[in-house]
């Protein structure tokens, strides 16, 4: 798998259903929308407004078939800027519901840790469980990290399943630290010096 492209508008329903399935397990999206059901109900729709924002303010690349996604700022831009972005942050918590304080918490203490230094940053990453080991998160990765690194600017993430950070490594990345916020799942932030 290498064909990327950059994604559009009319893409967000397909990608939002890939992410919501490629994430079903995810640890973070498990500890914010507890019990099957609420993540059932408002975890595709949070991915919904994640698509379509990080397309008015990044980056969004897929694949021909829509079967995932990379999320992408560029340097020194943030979801949350701008009228655009007041009326995301909004739109989230109100996804989180009864875990408001808990998610606040949560994105506060990433937003502490991410470096100082100009840097892409990767929010998403996310294949669809059946295309999950056929490289279509390697591809979505290469299509911007080889611009970063044309550019000479680092790439960051965070990493919320540990069993993931084999895969990240392989693509350059290093562990920054583990994160644990009170009463929540590890994450692992990891950020790539670009080559040359």
């Amino acid at each position: 798998m290498d064909e990327v492209c950059e994604a559009r508008a009319e893409d967000v329903p397909a990608l939002a259903q890939a992410l919501w399935r490629a994430f079903h397990d995810d640890p973070v999206q498990r500890w914010l929308f507890p019990g099957g059901r609420a993540y059932a109900r408002r975890g595709r729709g949070n991915f919904e407004l994640l698509v379509e924002r990080t397309l008015e303010v990044g980056l969004v690349h897929t694949t021909p078939g829509r079967e995932g996604a990379a999320l992408w700022l560029p340097p020194g831009r943030d979801l949350l800027e701008g009228p655009g972005g007041t009326w995301f942050g909004w739109q989230s918590l109100l996804a989180l519901r009864g875990a408001v304080v808990r998610g606040a918490r949560f994105f506060a203490a990433l937003a502490r840790h991410h470096p100082r230094e100009p840097h892409w940053y990767l929010p998403v990453l996310g294949t669809a469980p059946e295309h999950q080991g056929r490289g279509v998160g390697s591809a979505l990765l290469r299509a911007l990290l080889a611009r970063a690194d044309a550019e000479g600017v680092i790439a960051y993430l965070e990493s919320s399943k540990e069993r993931n950070l084999p895969f990240y490594r392989g693509h350059g990345f290093e562990v920054v630290e583990e994160l644990r916020v009170p009463g929540g799942p590890p994450v692992w932030p990891m950020r790539r010096t670009p080559r040359r």
